[in-house]
């Protein structure tokens, strides 16, 4: 079955479509929910909003993920990625500015994210890629690179609700981290501090 093709001119008179805009715009800001900000996101960019509009929702969903992992951290409690749909999209707000600081090159944010999210992610396979990110970061490899020489796009299924995170690289996961021995090692010292907290 094909998909139809969305008509961007109709949707956006479309006042069932506009409603439901409104309704998740509501929703969101009540309550705080980032898997609808990522929904509103999604309908905004859909229907080709201003830009002011979609970095406003853009600034929600990144400023909610950030109170939201504080919380995380400081009670200890992890996001369990596969289940619960608001962790899920907390974790990936966090995952894609990472990205984006990385790709801006400012790789003292990027790898503190990623190790974050490795030290609150509930699911092995997606720890293992962190860290990974989190290593080439400290080997000093660059975005570009990384993308082009580390990460296997081939192997990503769309159908995958993780898709958002990349997790599959041109060798195995363990192979990359024992050839990281080191840098694994420094960023579990750095993430000692989380730990520390959680024992005090």
């Amino acid at each position: 079955m094909e998909t139809p093709e969305i008509h961007v001119e109709e949707l956006k008179k479309d006042p069932e479509f506009l409603a439901n805009i409104k309704r998740l715009e509501q929703e969101c800001k009540e309550e705080e929910s980032i898997a609808k900000g990522y929904q509103l996101l999604d309908a905004h960019l859909v229907i080709e909003s201003s830009e002011d509009e979609i970095n406003e929702v853009f600034t929600f969903i990144v400023n909610t993920a950030f109170d939201r992992l504080a919380e995380y951290l400081s009670e200890h409690k992890s996001f369990d990625v596969v289940n619960n749909l608001e962790e899920r999209a907390i974790a990936r707000a966090i995952y894609e500015h990472a990205i984006q600081r990385y790709s801006e090159n400012d790789k003292k944010a990027a790898k503190e994210m990623f190790l974050v999210l490795y030290h609150t992610i509930d699911h092995e396979g997606l720890k293992e890629a962190m860290m990974i990110h989190a290593c080439a970061v400290m080997a000093g490899i660059s975005f570009e690179d990384f993308i082009e020489e580390m990460v296997d796009v081939n192997d990503i299924d769309p159908k995958d609700p993780l898709a958002f995170f990349i997790q599959t690289f041109v060798q195995p996961n363990d192979m990359l981290l024992a050839m990281y021995a080191n840098y694994v090692e420094q960023g579990k010292e750095e993430l000692k501090v989380l730990e520390k907290s959680k024992e005090s």
